[in-house]
């Protein structure tokens, strides 16, 4: 019995970790990759490691292919971490991986695990190993290596880009974990629709709800969980929104096409997704402020101000019943009559100022509060609208002297820009007219 006390025991592995592929045929997903004659099936056949990046999602099996690609060429596997690690720890793996290639001659990979956080020196750090050829870099990341990695090592590793698992790819892994359990346990088929749409592409997510289904499931002296089980086994939790990185501008890239393209429905399905995953509603409402000048402007100047009322409505109501209010804005932005013609002129009028002289302004509009002022010129001839037919000035010029009047904002034929359109003809006509009896 004294022995007994004194027994080490190891921890039981997680399921995640008892389930991860030892062989490639074990790998599940990323056929794009993997399939015969694809690149990273290439790759593991060519006999030859190279460095690369490994761009995707959590869980979709970045890490294992790393490991799997050492096994390949048996190479020393060394991973750290970028969350954890810094220009220490490089070189300590450095040490190793030249240890391991006097002693043995095996080449090393260096698998780094978040590589996106690592700043420009921790990057800059390992570098001339991998280009001496010590190190194999692998890296894994889940944000766009373009923006992430630094020039030099991106120009030396191949990017492979990984894909959510789908959810064919799910329900074989869910067999299989279902298939590890201490006792027996099935899933009716709604139960099964729930696990896998928890999980959101997310294999390690799956795994790990198995283990708290299974838990659930002996608690309760069940074999067969249902979707009630499942509800009570599963905890809230946050759809894959990544705030700040690819996901999240993703997601508002869709969102702002969906509207621009004017599908009330799809706009609606975006904006649900971002809010559903965790997004800021005021950030989501300022967005929306954003596309109703850009995309619709003066089409329907009404869009706007629905968009600001709905967003000083969440302020007012919170969650959830300011959200109505943002689905409400949405709906209208998506249906509105579209018109970029703001947005266009406004750009045109930026672009033309900034490579253009600093003009003064023509002595006819400027201001003249004093006499010594209106004794240089200032206001002199200036027409006032008000006094002239229909409160126009036809034929009078408001660009600097010299200047070729530009022409910025072209109305569309939408919406009341129509009308405006109209009517910018009309007084166009008119200053014609005018300049001809001068």
């Amino acid at each position: 019995m004294a022995e007994d006390l004194f027994k080490t025991h190891e921890p039981a592995a997680p399921l995640a970790e008892r389930l991860r592929p030892r062989t490639l045929a074990d790998v599940v997903g990323q056929s794009h990759l993997l399939g015969p004659g694809k690149p990273l099936r290439l790759a593991f056949e060519s006999g030859r490691p190279h460095s690369m990046i490994l761009w995707g999602p959590p869980g979709v099996g970045k890490t294992t292919l790393a490991r799997l690609m050492a096994q390949a060429f048996n190479a020393e596997f060394i991973a750290i971490s970028a969350v954890l690690s810094g220009v220490k720890d490089i070189r300590a793996a450095v040490e190793r991986a030249q240890l391991t290639l006097g002693q043995s001659g095996r080449q090393t990979i260096l698998f780094v695990d978040e590589v996106h956080r690592f700043n420009k020196a921790q990057q800059d750090a390992f570098l001339p190993f991998v280009e001496a050829g010590l190190l194999t870099f692998i890296g894994a990341t889940t944000e766009n290596p373009s923006f992430e990695v630094n020039g030099a090592l991106l120009s030396r590793a191949a990017v492979y880009v990984l894909e959510p698992l789908t959810a064919a790819d799910l329900d074989v892994l869910l067999d299989r974990a279902l298939a590890q359990g201490s006792t027996p346990l099935a899933l009716d088929a709604r139960a099964r629709e729930l696990v896998i749409g928890y999980a959101d592409g997310d294999a390690r997510r799956l795994l790990n709800s198995v283990e708290q289904i299974d838990i659930a499931a002996a608690a309760r002296g069940v074999t067969l969980a249902d979707e009630a089980l499942v509800r009570d086994a599963l905890t809230q939790s946050l759809k894959r929104f990544d705030k700040g990185g690819e996901q999240f501008y993703d997601q508002i890239s869709a969102l702002h096409k969906s509207v621009r393209g004017s599908s009330p429905d799809a706009a609606l399905y975006w904006m649900c997704r971002m809010l559903d995953g965790g997004a800021d509603p005021l950030y989501v409402g300022r967005r929306l402020v954003r596309m109703a000048s850009e995309d619709i402007g003066l089409a329907d100047p009404r869009a706007l101000a629905i968009t600001l009322d709905a967003c000083a409505t969440y302020e007012r109501l919170g969650s959830p019943e300011g959200e109505l209010a943002l689905a409400e804005a949405v709906l209208y932005l998506a249906v509105a009559p579209k018109s970029n013609a703001v947005y266009t002129a406004y750009n045109a009028a930026r672009a033309l100022i900034a490579g253009d002289a600093s003009r003064p302004v023509p002595l006819h509009l400027r201001n003249a509060p004093t006499k010594l002022m209106k004794d240089l010129g200032y206001g002199r001839d200036y027409r006032y609208a008000h006094n002239e037919d229909d409160a126009y000035v036809a034929g009078e010029n408001y660009f600097p002297d010299e200047m070729a009047k530009p022409h910025f904002y072209e109305p569309s034929e939408r919406g009341l820009e129509a009308k405006i359109r109209a009517r910018l003809a009309e007084l166009g006509e008119r200053d014609r007219q005018s300049r001809g009896k001068k």
